[in-house]
């Protein structure tokens, strides 16, 4: 189905998305939509144009593809699937996300993964190939965050407060230099080789899917950020 969203109010947008029988659909003139794809499962999504907040969420399978920016709260509560943004990204892309990948060629915005979880064999990836900004990783409980920082080369990647409440997962970040201001209980480590080949899996599909040269990406330096389980957060928020 091929569908010009234009003026077309986002809820009987959703509704017609919903109700096709169609598994492969192309959406053109978006305007700032709210909620696209919200709760597919086994359909495949072209955004063209611009998206409304929420892009995605809780989705269950399938694949969005936008071929412009997104907005805020993109993948909210995403259980699996895919989510592939040719731009940019707003603010708390991934938030509580719980499955499924996310790449996004360009920057993104503040509180990107905040209380990413995972589960079992669920493990959300988000994959950014510019910079994020502040509180990256905030709360983060699984999952893993790559940061290429393929448009800030010299610079740290990542804003503020990166990893603030971390209790779980990873942050992998392209860079010689580490975040100054990160907090004690959040480590820094080199990757190790199964590290290496876990990001070399994420490069290697965003190297496809935006058309850059995998090999210049890994052919660099990346530090890894993980929770310090020895040196908890309790005393930040008790008085014990």
């Amino acid at each position: 189905m091929v569908l010009t969203a234009g003026g077309i109010y986002f809820a009987e947008l959703n509704k017609i998305i919903r109700e096709s029988g169609d598994k492969d659909i192309i959406l053109n003139d978006v305007l700032g939509q709210r909620y696209i794809g919200c709760g597919i499962a086994d359909k495949r999504i072209e955004v063209r144009g611009t998206p409304g907040n929420a892009l995605g969420a809780y989705m269950n399978g399938g694949v969005l593809e936008i071929f412009g920016n997104a907005q805020d709260a993109t993948g909210d509560t995403m259980n699996n699937g895919k989510i592939i943004i040719h731009g940019n990204c707003g603010d708390t892309t991934g938030y509580g996300m719980r499955g499924g990948v996310i790449f996004v060629k360009g920057d993104a915005g503040y509180r990107v993964g905040i209380h990413m979880k995972e589960y079992r064999d669920l493990k959300p990836v988000i994959v950014i190939g510019g910079k994020a900004g502040d509180f990256l990783g905030e709360y983060q409980a699984g999952g893993i965050i790559i940061v290429l920082g393929l448009n800030s080369e010299g610079r740290v990647p990542v804003g503020n407060f990166c990893g603030t409440g971390m209790h779980g997962g990873a942050i992998y970040l392209r860079t010689m230099r580490p975040p100054d201001d990160l907090p004690a209980q959040v480590n820094i480590s080199p990757m190790t080789g199964s590290d290496i080949n876990l990001v070399r899996k994420y490069v290697g599909e965003y190297c496809s899917l935006f058309g850059c040269d995998e090999s210049r990406v890994m052919n660099s330096e990346f530090v890894k950020l993980t929770p310090n389980t020895k040196n908890p957060y309790r005393q930040l928020y008790t008085h014990n």
